[in-house]
């Protein structure tokens, strides 16, 4: 039976944090369309984003606040995950993405300032992380319909994110090792 049927409440004690092996491997594809096990953990995980957004539900339950979260970050080798989030232009995201990979990216980059943060690494992490300024992106949502998302800003960023995750790859691998607030000359602020 599924842990994470889609009334189970995902709470801070089910993200695998950062030492664990898991999450830097790359995860494997998801069967499209997504079985019913599936939808229920994506549905699940969706939750999870929302609750830690909540400023009640997130105090009573002790939520890090999240906009993304992986397949990985809950334990599980499959590459999809759930996004949650308003961008700079105020405008709200929701995404549950099955397979998903960047098809094509822009040339300019940007960073979110001070730096990016993730649920399953629970101390600081100083230095700004390249990403591309814009992406399309191809997956499959939760009926296992491909879609296709032009990205661009908050929501490029993000999305790269949770993408690493299941490439096996940290925000923090993408920080200049010498010099971490050191950026590629194409490479603005997001703000």
């Amino acid at each position: 039976m599924n842990k994470f049927h889609s009334n189970y409440m995902i709470t801070m004690e089910d993200i695998v944090g950062e030492g664990n092996d898991i999450l830097h491997r790359p995860t494997l594809e998801v069967m499209v369309p997504p079985s019913e096990e599936d939808k229920e953990t994506l549905t699940s995980m969706m939750n999870f984003l929302k609750n830690s957004q909540d400023p009640i539900l997130s105090k009573k339950y002790k939520l890090r606040g999240g906009v993304g979260l992986s397949a990985n970050q809950i334990g599980l080798n499959k590459r999809m995950f759930v996004a949650y989030f308003t961008d700079e232009r105020e405008k709200e995201h929701e995404y549950t993405l099955i397979n998903p990979k960047i098809i094509s990216h822009s040339v300019s980059m940007i960073y979110l300032p001070p730096s990016e943060g993730c649920l399953s690494v629970d101390r600081d992490i100083n230095g700004f992380v390249p990403r591309y300024e814009r992406i399309k992106v191809k997956g499959f949502n939760l009926e296992g319909e491909e879609i296709i998302l032009k990205l661009n800003g908050y929501s490029s960023i993000v999305i790269q994110h949770e993408i690493d995750h299941l490439n096996g790859i940290m925000f923090y691998d993408r920080i200049n090792k010498d010099n971490p607030f050191k950026l590629p000359e194409n490479c603005k602020s997001l703000y």
